[in-house]
């Protein structure tokens, strides 16, 4: 029994203590975490079908078969653990890739996306109507999230929740505002809509030009950087079908070797994207 006395004041005690302390809330401005992040660049890369859990797995599977592949062929684990850490990295760099050209081929298409709706305002369209219309009459590229918004509106009829169901499949920074700029006026309404989305198809058409400028003059030094990267390791891969060779690197100074190798090339490859990346907009409206 007093046992039982004893847990129980403990526990009261407990709970008194833990009531001083506020909830820790997370702030509407914090960096998303790894799995919102890749969720982001799966959709925007085009592979809305592929989760994180689905990208981390296969990564990790692609990385113990090139580790296999290379211990059959160079008998050197220390340069097939190289091999299958990079090919573990590659399907996360394929798709940042992708969707870093994605990007780049809708940022020329929303300043249009954004007119066919000033237009279709103006044509006297709801709204909900002037965001379906975009599924017809807008770009091909974007055609189909704004499609599935027009078969969700007519099933549900629930305006807010299709365009967040929108934003999840556009997951855009420049869809976000356009959205909650609907929505705004939506809730509180106002006559300014138009306004303001010829300022933003002025805006984004500007930003459009002076980024075209940038990454033309920025683009043969970051791949002649990205080429300076992967030249060592592309003559360690030539190297290793020489036995000789590979057994050089089977010792504790060629693992030496690898491992500063390895590390330099990390870091230069990461302040090359430092110092070459262009401002992002962050999805501060997600």
């Amino acid at each position: 029994m007093g046992v039982v006395v004893g847990l129980l004041l403990g526990a009261g005690l407990a709970c008194v203590w833990w009531s001083w302390w506020a909830p820790v809330e997370r702030p509407a401005t914090a960096r998303p975490g790894w799995s919102a992040r890749t969720r982001d660049a799966l959709v925007q890369a085009g592979m809305d079908g592929v989760t994180p859990g689905g990208l981390l797995l296969t990564s990790i599977g692609l990385g113990l078969v090139a580790l296999l592949v290379g211990l059959v062929l160079t008998r050197v684990p220390s340069i097939a653990l190289c091999f299958g850490v990079f090919a573990g990295l590659a399907p996360s760099a394929l798709v940042r890739g992708r969707a870093r050209r994605r990007r780049a081929r809708l940022r020329q298409l929303w300043p249009e996306v954004v007119d066919h709706l000033a237009s279709g305002i103006r044509a006297g369209l709801s709204l909900p109507e002037a965001v379906a219309q975009i599924a017809e009459r807008g770009p091909v590229e974007l055609r189909d999230p704004f499609l599935a918004f027009a078969e969700d509106y007519r099933a549900t009829g629930r305006f807010g929740e299709c365009l967040d169901a929108l934003k999840v499949r556009l997951a855009d920074p420049v869809a976000d505002r356009i959205v909650e700029a609907l929505r705004l006026t939506r809730d509180v309404g106002g006559t300014d809509l138009g306004r303001l989305l010829r300022t933003l198809s002025t805006f984004l058409r500007d930003d459009l030009r002076t980024r075209g400028e940038l990454e033309a003059r920025q683009s043969w030094t970051v791949y002649a950087a990205r080429l300076a990267v992967a030249a060592p390791w592309i003559v360690l891969a030539l190297l290793s079908t020489r036995p000789e060779a590979a057994r050089a690197y089977d010792t504790p100074t060629g693992l030496a070797v690898l491992l500063a190798g390895g590390a330099c090339t990390v870091v230069a490859y990461v302040l090359m994207l430092r110092i070459a990346r262009l401002p992002e907009d962050p999805r501060v409206l997600r």
